[in-house]
């Protein structure tokens, strides 16, 4: 029975190991119109070279002849899932700035659903958000295609509809997100310098078929390619969820028998990889992730063994981004593009002390650092829009502090 489990592991491996489909060179723009070429070679190189590899179609924005309703206005959110803190935590901090617009008059209403990771659910969801007659509708999508047709309801129905981190593949939408091709890529390519090109490494990935981890495998693969002497050992699907990612690991863990220089993840799971491992008794690893507050809190008691390289992709970025982006549409504002990439601020070994604050502990997972300046800030996004302005009524000073509430 114990050779069999561990000879369907090593087909799951295997499986895994080729599920991220075409590995796309960083170079290929075939996903995005000549006219919106045009519109990102008018902007900073900084931001041009995030659109490399992008994974969905990028085109100029469908809001030209958009007519703005007057505020004040109801506000629909469609998550397609609320099973982590970082969900969580994204739908407090956008619901905390919803609040700030109803105290001055600009948002009369708010409705929020939850698909739980149910496409069609999503899209019965979003259809009644379009006859309840919402102004605009936000949303994580749970499908790169599967919203399409909603989402075109929508927009013949003057709403618009602005989605956050997954791309889809709809023209109609205008998309805040990053480039996750890149951010896999820089993880591996991190982990690949810190180990002199030779070492062995374990991969956790997200939701198994979600667009960003596949553009994220395809990146760390394309990385990883330039290192003969990398090794990687396995894939396990954590679901960006810290008590999936650390029982999956903890198996994986049990069945093989090298040493494991790093870890890649991308999720704000690190703290639960770093558990897996003390767990099993193992040396800690190079982790990559999201950095999070719990991930913070184990570094502190850790110092000496903790060891870090990642990003920080955290829910408040997303929530005021995505925010910031509604109410530009909204005011009348025009989107240049339908896929606004942001860059992502870098997380490093020698700067975790500035992320650090008390309340970060190793029972904080559902505690997210926030960067020291705004990461979606209005000189970049008024690049992003025909008459790009800042918004009333908003300041990044005011974003909470991660401790405030603890």
């Amino acid at each position: 029975m114990k050779q069999n489990y561990f000879i369907l592991w090593l087909i799951i491996i295997t499986l895994s190991l080729n599920s991220s489909g075409r590995t796309v060179s960083a170079q290929d723009n075939s996903m995005i119109s000549p006219e919106a070429q045009a519109v990102i070679k008018s902007l900073p190189q900084e931001l041009q070279n995030l659109y490399v590899q992008v994974g969905s179609p990028v085109g100029v924005g469908a809001y030209d002849n958009f007519t703005a309703p007057k505020a004040p206005w109801k506000f629909c959110f469609s998550d397609s899932y609320q099973g982590n803190p970082w969900r969580v935590a994204v739908r407090t901090e956008f619901e905390r700035l919803v609040k700030v617009y109803k105290s001055v008059n600009r948002v009369s209403t708010y409705e929020f659903q939850n698909a739980n990771n149910d496409v069609d659910l999503q899209n019965a969801q979003i259809q009644q958000f379009i006859k309840d007659g919402c102004s605009i509708i936000f949303s994580i999508p749970g499908s790169t295609d599967g919203h399409d047709a909603v989402i075109k309801m929508a927009h013949d129905a003057g709403i618009p509809f602005i989605t956050g981190e997954g791309a889809v593949t709809s023209p109609l939408a205008v998309t805040i997100t990053s480039n996750f091709y890149t951010w896999g890529y820089d993880m591996a390519n991190g982990i690949a310098k810190a180990l002199d090109g030779k070492g062995n490494v374990l991969m956790v990935e997200g939701l198994k078929g979600h667009n960003i981890v596949i553009l994220e495998r395809q990146g760390a693969d394309a990385a990883f390619k330039q290192y003969p002497d990398i090794k990687i050992l396995g894939s396990v699907n954590g679901d960006w969820t810290p008590s999936v990612t650390k029982a999956a690991l903890r198996d994986v863990l049990g069945l093989i028998h090298e040493p494991v220089d790093a870890v890649w993840t991308t999720g704000s799971e690190a703290r639960f990889v770093a558990e897996a491992f003390e767990e099993r008794g193992l040396s800690l690893p190079l982790i990559t992730a999201s950095i999070s507050g719990d991930a913070l809190g184990y570094w502190k008691d850790h110092p000496d063994d903790f060891k870090f390289y990642g990003q920080g992709n955290l829910p408040a970025r997303l929530a005021e981004g995505m925010f910031k982006v509604g109410v530009r549409t909204l005011l009348g504002q025009t989107p240049k593009l339908n896929l606004i990439m942001m860059p992502l601020p870098e997380v490093t070994q020698d700067t975790l002390s500035n992320w650090y604050q008390p309340c970060m502990n190793t029972e904080a997972a559902s505690v997210f650092p926030i960067p020291p300046t705004d990461p979606n800030p209005d000189s970049i996004l008024n690049g992003y829009f025909k008459n790009g302005a800042e918004i009333p009524d908003y300041s990044y000073s005011d974003t909470p502090n991660p401790c405030s509430k603890q």
